[in-house]
């Protein structure tokens, strides 16, 4: 089982980003699981997400606690929370970032990416340059690093669940998928 656990704030997409990832895992025969953990129901609050991924039916219906990587929406979580808490040795930590991975001084038994899931969105005008929206980009970067699933079923899965811009919204995760930089 691969366990992901996501860190975002309220407003940025983070828990339709996991769902289009889990949607998209599942067309290619994944059993999975995507479900959001909120505190504060409030735009700019921190949010959880998690997918579980499987080859087998998952009955666990827990919080992840020990998950085999993360994926950070708002860089600012970085530096305000524990985001690496419980991550598995080997794990990685994609952060939508314009900072190479190099700049991010993790731990080394943790592999880091980033992509400018942020540029990518307000250079497809998704959201506003206030609040671009950045889950169909982080979901790109997320395939790419993880190659979990292939791009062609992210981009079906954005096309079955996102209604407003989807041409605008599968660009914005094809973008990342190639620019997604990982660390050596």
């Amino acid at each position: 089982m691969i366990e992901i656990r996501f860190h975002g704030r309220g407003g940025q997409g983070t828990v339709v980003a996991s769902k289009i990832l889990a949607d998209a895992l599942a067309q290619e025969g994944n059993y999975v699981q995507a479900y959001p953990e909120f505190g504060v129901e409030r735009r700019g609050a921190p949010v959880f997400s998690f997918i579980r991924i499987d080859n087998k039916p998952i009955y666990d219906k827990s919080r992840i606690y020990t998950p085999d990587h993360v994926v950070v929406v708002d860089p600012t979580l970085v530096e305000a929370i524990d985001i690496t808490d419980g991550l598995k040795d080997g794990g990685w930590i994609i952060i939508n970032s314009d900072k190479h991975p190099s700049e991010f001084k993790f731990p080394a038994r943790f592999k880091v990416a980033t992509v400018n899931a942020t540029g990518i969105a307000v250079k497809n005008k998704l959201g506003t340059l206030a609040a671009p929206i950045v889950n169909t980009a982080v979901a790109g970067a997320v395939v790419k690093i993880l190659n979990l699933a292939k791009l062609e079923s992210l981009l079906q899965a954005i096309g079955d669940a996102i209604s407003i811009k989807p041409e605008d919204n599968k660009k914005a995760a094809a973008e990342a998928y190639e620019q997604a930089a990982a660390s050596a």
